[in-house]
């Protein structure tokens, strides 16, 4: 493991090394200790056992390797043993995304390409590489003899073989969201999967097959009543799903329209394939009532959210919009845009206010200051981000740092986006009224007036069901999950892993 700012990369990087004896100084010291590393461990394994170097091959933190310096040990490595050269990308502690959603797919597939050229052992090369279209592009440009994948198969156990069958369209895709891998590994929690709740869970959470099968309905087509429908059908219950909406997907529909998140479509499309593999009966634009369920044995309540509209003097005023309008409606806001709320909807809605939008891979690399010219140590360049033309304000009424919600592993990318965007961030925000001039706020016992041209409200949701009461003031067994359960923040993670267990005890 010579990536990722561990002992060997440190080993060879100035940034971390300062000694002065003959592990220290210069390149071919700093070389030293993972070359004489590979040879002991050559010494111990025969030539017959496969080594594989992770070589980190873009540092992405100031005194890392030069795109020399990272060739030169590539080609030492080679002729001390190394059977294959793995492509490490970034330092943990490198403030650029590499592998979260928001980066683009096989971002870093150039990179492996470069050193491809000046070694003779075959190179892997990783990140953001989540579907057999996007692996065999890889390998049918040459960039790579090569790929691996971690988090996709947490996705999709069976990622493999159903790539080898030309089932692409069956695998349920890693949208890189990191939310129940990384996040949970590192504060100890189990592994497991957003998109996959049976995901290391594969002996507890067990859809075995009903004695009898029984009719159910499921009233919501989001996430968390696509994943109740596909795991009851597999068991054998007789599904029914009722989608007001002329689509599924619910707040997802949303979601990927914020950029950083189009993979969030692949879930609709894979719950929708699954959905009709499972022999589910889906109804759209069908609003589900009282009498349209009495016949079923269970009915599931996953009618979602909406949005909470907040007591503000002037909330009804013509320049407010609600986050659910503004993104499904595409509205066109003015060039001076506040958002009341913080949270994760707050940073998405401020960042499609200001990202450009359909960025290519060229313009993400130089947007982030990454090399391609391998000019620069480190893989990091001077460069001024782009900032928006459009002035946003996000406001949260908690004092301090704003916008904290988002995951371990993303809110901070989160974050940087905004500011290199030009976002304003305040905290400590009491909201007075919303009037022609703009929203009136008061901070720190000082009164402003910010003169917006629109308001968008993202001050959390409220739970939507209509039904649960009086189904079962008919004594039918009702069950209420994912948002129309509990609003809060929204949080996919916790409803399809909902909807799945629920599926797995009826």
């Amino acid at each position: 493991m010579g990536s990722e700012g561990y002992l060997i990369n440190q080993f060879i990087c100035q940034r971390a090394n300062h000694r002065y004896d003959e592990w220290g100084g210069s390149y071919e010291n700093r070389m030293r200790f993972p070359l004489e590393l590979v040879k002991a461990v050559r010494a111990r394994v025969g030539r017959d056992f496969i080594i594989i170097f992770r070589l980190s091959m873009l540092d992405l933190v100031e005194q890392g390797s030069t795109h020399d310096e990272v060739v030169q040990l590539a080609q030492q490595l080679e002729q001390v043993g190394v059977t294959l050269l793995n492509t490490g990308i970034g330092w943990h502690e490198a403030r650029i995304p590499t592998i979260a959603t928001q980066v683009p797919r096989a971002a870093f597939a150039w990179v492996t390409a470069q050193v491809k050229a000046s070694v003779s052992i075959p190179l892997i090369t990783c990140n953001r590489i989540n579907t057999p279209q996007v692996a065999e592009a890889i390998l049918s440009a040459g960039q790579a003899d090569m790929v691996s994948m971690a988090r996709p198969f947490l996705a999709d156990a069976y990622f493999v073989q159903k790539a080898s069958e030309n089932r692409a369209d069956d695998i349920n895709t890693c949208i890189g969201c990191n939310q129940g891998c990384l996040d949970h590994v590192f504060v100890g929690q189990r592994a497991t999967c957003l998109v996959n709740p049976q995901a290391c869970y594969e002996t507890e959470l067990r859809l075995t097959p009903v004695a009898t099968s029984r009719k159910l309905a499921v009233v919501g087509g989001g996430p968390a009543g696509m994943a109740t429908a596909v795991a009851a059908a597999e068991r054998g219950f007789a599904v029914t799903l009722f989608e007001k909406n002329a689509e599924l997907g619910g707040q997802f529909n949303l979601a990927m329209q914020i950029p950083g998140k189009e993979e969030f479509k692949e879930t609709i499309r894979y719950f929708t394939r699954r959905l009709e593999q499972t022999g589910v009966t889906v109804k759209l634009e069908q609003a589900a009532d009282v009498a349209l369920l009495t016949d079923f044995d269970d009915v599931v309540i996953a009618t979602g959210v909406a949005p909470r509209m907040p007591p503000i003097e002037g909330i009804e005023h013509p320049k407010v919009v609600d986050y659910q309008t503004l993104i499904r409606e595409k509205r066109e806001l003015g060039m001076k845009v506040a958002i009341v709320g913080a949270g994760g909807i707050g940073v998405d809605v401020a960042t499609m206010l200001t990202e450009p939008s359909e960025q290519r891979l060229e313009d993400w690399l130089k947007d982030w200051g990454i090399d391609q010219r391998v000019e620069y140590a480190g893989g990091l360049y001077p460069f001024e981000s782009y900032i928006s033309d459009r002035q946003v304000w996000l406001m949260q009424r908690k004092p301090g740092s704003v916008g904290k919600g988002p995951g371990k592993t993303t809110g901070w990318i989160h974050k940087k986006v905004l500011e290199k965007r030009g976002v304003e961030l305040l905290g400590g925000v009491s909201y007075d009224r919303i009037d022609d001039q703009g929203l009136h706020i008061t901070m720190e016992g000082q009164k402003r007036v910010l003169e917006v041209d629109h308001v968008v409200i993202c001050a959390g949701q409220t739970s939507v069901d209509t039904l649960s009461a009086a189904l079962r003031a008919k004594q039918i067994n009702v069950h209420v999950i994912g948002g129309a359960d509990v609003a809060g923040e929204v949080d996919a993670k916790r409803v399809i892993r909902q909807g799945v267990e629920l599926a797995a005890r009826l």
